[in-house]
């Protein structure tokens, strides 16, 4: 049977929760492969409205879901998440869920230092969410992470203990901060650890029994390609990598497994945190684009930044990804509008780009160039069909689809999980 990996083709926050959660109903198993509770997904099912930030967003239907060994884990946001969802009526256990052991943990530290280098970056501020995330995967490839694994040999930690203080303590003086309280640590991972066990196992190996046994397998991705640590818009990024290749390693499973590539668009464009973003609105469109899209990070809050769809970013990271075909989300958001944009290239120094450049200072330089194109009345919300769109929202679909290179595989047209135009099916054979 296919498989189906999910990215996010902007900068996150595109609505990938409700087309994961679409999906899933139809999965074998969800697969979170990247990132850590930095990601924001938001399912509404019937009158029910989950948040999640960690589990894979199958759980709510009680598909198998699996975070693998390319996430990091904060076990105490893990245990948070887990009970109020079963407060919810969501059963969670070892049947249904399950967490790689080769996962590194994200510690108290972690988020310590992650807040005190955001307060004395001053200008230079990333735009974190302060969650620990890229210090935890700092550690991992620094070889001094605590993993999963280590939970069931806490009483032999001493020795990657000791590795973690001599980076840590170094940088917390630096900070005015005291030496980590290796005693007070090791208690609280003591008190976590039976709660992280009881899930923990070689998810490898049940993941490739799946695949053997021909189930279909959701690959759910976490941000944007456009805050991939390697090909997002450096240094204003996350630490990990997001782009669809990143499944493969982030699972245990091979890069054949990854199947039909879905990357989720959003009709328009946003961002949250620091950084550049060239068809940014900072009037009255960009408010009435936040306010209609009730544009406020899952996680964090914040207000996102909006603008209009910019067709060079997407195109290029439909590209880097292999993307299949779109997902193409909150179409509703434009109702209503005279005219809408679409950015199709760049100035920069006189030349026109078809590319968003890599160097920091000329993402922050580049101008957009506009195709403008008459918007529509009719109200696109909630439509199923092609039929129920109107003239002239279809127009701008293609439009989209011509411009990044990509299909449209579904649309879109509200948080409810039925509100969706097929196009393609990503899980036909």
């Amino acid at each position: 049977m296919a498989n189906v990996t999910v990215i996010g083709a902007q900068w996150g926050d595109e609505g990938k929760g409700k087309i994961v959660d679409w999906l899933a109903s139809r999965a074998d198993a969800v697969v979170r492969f990247q990132g850590g509770h930095n990601a924001g997904h938001t399912l509404v099912v019937g009158d029910q409205v989950y948040k999640l930030s960690l589990l894979p967003s199958g759980i709510v239907t009680g598909t198998l879901s699996i975070i693998g060994n390319g996430v990091v884990l904060d076990p105490w946001h893990l245990k948070a998440e887990v009970e109020k969802l079963r407060g919810q009526g969501v059963e969670i256990n070892a049947e249904n869920f399950a967490i790689a052991d080769n996962c590194p943990l994200i510690l108290p530290v972690h988020r310590e230092l992650d807040g005190l280098r955001e307060a004395a970056a001053g200008a230079g501020k990333i735009g974190t969410t302060g969650r620990g995330i890229g210090p935890a995967y700092e550690d991992k490839v620094g070889r001094r992470a605590i993993r999963v694994c280590d939970l069931a040999h806490l009483d032999a930690l001493e020795p990657q203990l000791d590795r973690v203080c001599a980076h840590h303590d170094a940088l917390r003086a630096g900070f005015g901060q005291p030496p980590i309280d290796r005693e007070a640590l090791l208690n609280e991972l003591r008190e976590i650890a039976p709660f992280v066990l009881q899930f923990a196992g070689p998810t490898w190996r049940r993941l490739n029994k799946v695949k053997k046994a021909g189930a279909r397998i959701l690959f759910e991705g976490a941000q944007g390609v456009l805050l991939d640590v390697d090909h997002g818009t450096y240094p204003f990024v996350t630490s990990s990598n997001t782009v669809s290749g990143t499944a493969a390693s982030g699972s245990g499973l091979g890069p054949s497994a990854t199947g039909f590539v879905l990357g989720i668009v959003k009709a328009y464009t946003t961002r949250v945190g620091s950084g550049p973003f060239p068809t940014e609105l900072e009037d009255e469109t960009g408010q009435r684009l936040g306010e209609r899209g009730h544009e406020f990070g899952t996680v964090t809050g914040r207000k996102r930044r909006c603008g209009w769809f910019d067709a060079v970013l997407t195109r290029q990271s439909c590209a880097i990804s292999g993307v299949t075909g779109i997902a193409l989300t909150k179409l509703d958001v434009l109702d209503g509008f005279e005219k809408v944009k679409i950015c199709t290239g760049y100035r920069l120094h006189g030349k026109v780009l078809d590319y968003f450049p890599s160097h920091a200072a000329d993402q922050a330089n580049v101008e957009p160039i506009y195709e403008e194109m008459d918007g529509w009345q009719g109200t696109t919300a909630g439509a199923r069909s092609w039929a129920d769109l109107p003239a002239q929202a279809i127009k701008y679909i293609q439009r989209v689809q011509e411009l990044i290179e990509t299909p449209v595989a579904l649309v879109s047209t509200s948080p409810e999980r039925e509100d969706t135009i097929l196009v393609r099916d990503p899980f036909a054979d």
